[in-house]
């Protein structure tokens, strides 16, 4: 088998262990990087296998969409009232960091001092992956997740950085503090200016372009970029420069963007870094040596000491200097504090010339990785629940326990009944078996309604879901439809924007439509809008998908001869913009053709009349007083 067909054969596989890992997983609610990390050493039972990835095409390749991602999701309003606590994790607690595990590892593991201080820098670089899906499955605050996600991001930069001086320093055996203070200074810096420059670039583009497909090649680009401009060309911080791009574009880019982009582009980022784990956690285990890691128990023992002392020294340590960080948090932080793909990426890129140690510190990294993603990645649900960092309410836990009842029933009312009509129960057991089951399904279906009734906050959140779940499966029918040849190109592409813009609106809307209709609800100006027939129900979709409720009023039309229409539209402080602009993209200036009215020769056709539309039309009144008759 050639080269290119053995790749090819390892990357399909590699595809299909990570999709049945996730399938496995979802099923048995194991997080999806614990489950890759167990693959991996199943994998590795078989023998290690020799996959020629040189290491710096194994960072260049997988670090730019680990990065990216994590960066382009987070909020920098957020980040930016913790950034002072995330600094101080990321530069001064990745320093203390490398300096306790290097020196308990050097005393422990018999490591040289020098080798010890590299793993203790790559080893700083936290990986939240695990920790932060389950808090956003579980709705953790939002901050704990910042602090996490920014700490990993940041301390990633700083902690390659330091890797790096640290490798030089072995490499020349010449140290000098000035200098590598200036040498950080100037590679930390540079990379982020690199991303800020190109980041901003970025989205100045984004406001100019309507191409969902153009615009995530352009992510792409702009990802790995980034990265090789910074790297090769510039000799600065490739991932500082990712991670700046990242959070520019994340939260200045998507402002230009089509409700539709951002989702493509969103789904697309969130692929790629599940790509880019899998991928690193597979490789390893494919190349793992498992007898080796057994006999290296002693080593990895120590390692993964080290890496919670010096991570709990860090914690507790700036969070002191931080008060504002709750205790429970603390101990959050300290556990969440996992390691994961970049630190294994690292170990990987070591020189070769590092041997034998190179082995032992590649040994030592995957044992903590197997650890902090098992150990603590997999009971971190248990420490959170046990710190009630994450209570559900009683009233949470009452809709849900009658829901279970409610479903359970209904499956057991629905197996007796097929049971009786493939003739497995006699007709005379159904028949008195049937009334009892229903009453007993009809009361639990009524304590259920009885629970939504009186949290109406339960009721807005089931009804969100369900607008949801109604919303994907509209755009599931349209891709149907365009794939079956029923609808244009086009047309698609308009309505599928129409759900994009209703699946971002603000739900906070649809929870007040969610329960009884509100006669106290804020109007405070009118709009009557006259439309055409043909943007009717472009329109009154447009606005229903924003939450703006419409009233339509038939009217006959002027100059276009043509039956118009009159929409009565309450608008809510602060919606006015909301409104116009769904009738301004729904609502399409365009030339119409009339017959003409001039009564021409019998031999002469008729010419027909250009005549311009310019959308909707549009008045606006104030409103002192609303009521809802």
């Amino acid at each position: 088998m050639s080269t290119n067909l053995e790749i090819e054969f390892l990357i399909l596989i590699l595809l299909l262990v990570s999709t049945i890992v996730a399938v496995i997983g979802r099923r048995f609610r194991i997080p999806y990087t614990v489950g890759l990390v167990l693959a991996g050493l199943a994998l590795s039972l078989r023998g290690p296998i020799d996959v020629d990835l040189s290491p710096r095409l194994f960072l260049s390749l997988f670090l730019p969409p680990l990065l990216f991602e994590a960066a382009f999701h987070l909020n920098f309003e957020v980040l930016r009232r913790n950034l002072g606590t995330v600094v101080l994790f990321a530069v001064p607690g990745v320093l203390l960091n490398m300096i306790m595990v290097g020196g308990v590892v050097s005393l422990g593991a018999g490591l040289t001092l020098p080798i010890a201080l590299v793993f203790g820098s790559l080893i700083a670089a936290t990986d939240p992956v695990a920790v932060v899906g389950i808090f956003r499955k579980l709705g953790a605050p939002k901050r704990l997740e910042v602090l996490l996600e920014g700490e990993s991001l940041l301390n990633d930069g700083t902690a390659i950085v330091i890797f790096n001086l640290t490798l030089g320093f072995i490499a020349t055996g010449e140290f000098s503090l000035i200098n590598s203070l200036t040498d950080f200074v100037r590679i930390a810096g540079g990379g982020l200016i690199v991303g800020l420059v190109f980041g901003w670039m970025f989205a100045s583009l984004t406001t100019r372009i309507d191409d969902h497909l153009v615009e995530t090649t352009l992510t792409t680009v702009l990802a790995f970029g980034s990265f090789l401009v910074a790297e090769d060309l510039l000799h600065v911080s490739g991932v500082l420069a990712v991670v700046a791009a990242g959070i520019v574009s994340g939260n200045v880019g998507p402002r230009g963007m089509s409700p539709t982009t951002r989702i493509v582009v969103f789904n697309f980022w969130e692929y790629a870094a599940y790509l880019a784990n899998s991928a690193v956690f597979l490789l390893i285990g494919l190349q793992m040596d498992l007898p080796a890691l057994i006999n290296s128990w002693q080593s990895i023992l120590w390692a993964i000491a080290a890496v919670l002392v010096s991570r709990a020294v860090v914690v507790y340590l700036i969070s002191y200097l931080r008060k504002s960080i709750p205790l429970s948090w603390r101990h959050v932080l300290f556990w969440g504090g996992l390691r994961g793909g970049i630190a294994l990426a690292l170990a990987l890129s070591l020189p070769l010339d590092l041997e034998p140690q190179r082995q032992t510190v590649i040994l030592m990294t995957f044992g903590v990785v197997l650890f902090s993603i098992v150990g603590q990645g997999f009971s971190m649900d248990q420490v959170l629940s046990r710190l009630k960092i994450i209570i559900r309410s009683e009233e949470q836990l009452e809709y849900e326990s009658r829901q279970a009842r409610a479903l359970a029933t209904r499956a057991g009312y629905e197996h007796i009944q097929r049971l009786s009509e493939d003739g497995l129960i006699s007709s005379h057991i159904w028949e008195t078996l049937q009334p009892i089951m229903k009453g007993r399904l009809d009361a639990l279906s009524a304590a259920l309604q009885e629970t939504l009734h009186d949290f109406p906050d339960l009721e807005a959140q089931e009804m969100l879901t369900a607008r949801r779940e109604m919303l994907r499966a509209q755009r599931g029918m349209l891709a149907t439809l365009r794939r079956d040849g029923v609808v244009s190109e086009g047309t698609y592409e308009n309505l599928v924007a129409e759900v994009d813009v209703a699946l971002e609106s603000d739900l906070e809307i649809w929870k007040g439509h969610a329960v009884e209709e509100r006669p106290e609800e804020n109007i405070c100006q009118l709009l009557m809008v006259v439309v055409q027939t043909r943007d009717l129900e472009s329109a009154s979709n447009a606005l229903a998908m924003r939450g703006v409720r419409a009233t339509r009023i038939h009217s006959t039309g002027g100059f276009l001869r043509q039956r118009n229409h009159l929409l009565l539209v309450g608008i809510p402080d602060g919606k006015l913009e909301v409104a116009v602009e769904a009738l301004k993209q729904s609502c399409q200036s365009r030339v119409e053709y009339l017959s003409s009215p001039v009564e021409t020769a019998p031999h002469i056709l008729p010419q027909p009349i250009e005549v311009q539309v310019r959308g909707a039309t549009v008045f606006v009144f104030n409103v002192d007083r609303c009521e809802v008759i």
